[in-house]
């Protein structure tokens, strides 16, 4: 999927810059999100699975290019602050997370619009507080994103489907030990709802 992706990237950007500046333009695009998603932490046998729970409010932003006010591709940014829930350890705390990626979409040039887009994750991290003696934090992380939206006037209000997968883990502290070790062999998944409003415009 991320090979793919890619090239519909490459395509749309060698369509953008050779019709740029006669047809459209750059753009920026800043959000608030709010996020509401589950997931499980996998680890190595003959242990069980934890499920967890992720809600919250973020903030985000798009760069990029339009071309004809239809297709727009840029890169996404988001930063969020959710309560983490996991159900092994009997956590809820706060968390830090952020991640990036490109991103390609199409709208309708109306000032009443509607608007899709798909994008992938290419990094981010989530970094829950230490809490029960357990300082973890999930690394490397990867995915997709899927939206739609309604564009009315300046406001677009949106909701996204995503999907992460963090392939590495942080361990700074189990217990009494403070092993500081990075490890492939925990990792975490989640998938999440989120709505946000956004404010494109062109530059």
């Amino acid at each position: 999927m991320k090979k793919i992706f890619c090239i519909l990237v490459i395509a749309f950007s060698s369509i953008g810059v050779s019709h740029a500046q006669i047809a459209g333009g750059l753009f920026v695009e800043p959000m608030m999100t709010f996020e509401k998603g589950t997931g499980d932490v996998h680890f190595p046998a003959p242990f069980n699975s934890s499920s967890t729970n992720l809600d919250g409010f973020g903030l985000g932003a798009r760069l990029g290019f339009h071309i004809f006010e239809s297709i727009f591709l840029g890169v996404d940014g988001r930063y969020s602050m959710p309560q983490f829930k996991d159900s092994s350890l009997g956590q809820e705390i706060k968390a830090k997370s952020w991640n990036y990626g490109p991103v390609v979409g199409l709208q309708m040039p109306t000032s009443l619009a509607l608007r899709v887009w798909a994008g992938y994750i290419f990094d981010g991290q989530l970094d829950p507080d230490k809490d029960k003696n357990v300082d973890e934090k999930f690394t490397d992380a990867h995915g997709y994103r899927l939206g739609a939206g309604i564009k009315i006037a300046i406001v677009s209000l949106n909701l996204e489907y995503q999907n992460i997968k963090y392939d590495n883990t942080d361990i700074s502290q189990v217990g009494i030990f403070n092993p500081g070790y990075s490890t492939n062999n925990i990792h975490l998944n989640t998938s999440s709802w989120v709505l946000s409003a956004s404010l494109p415009f062109s530059l």
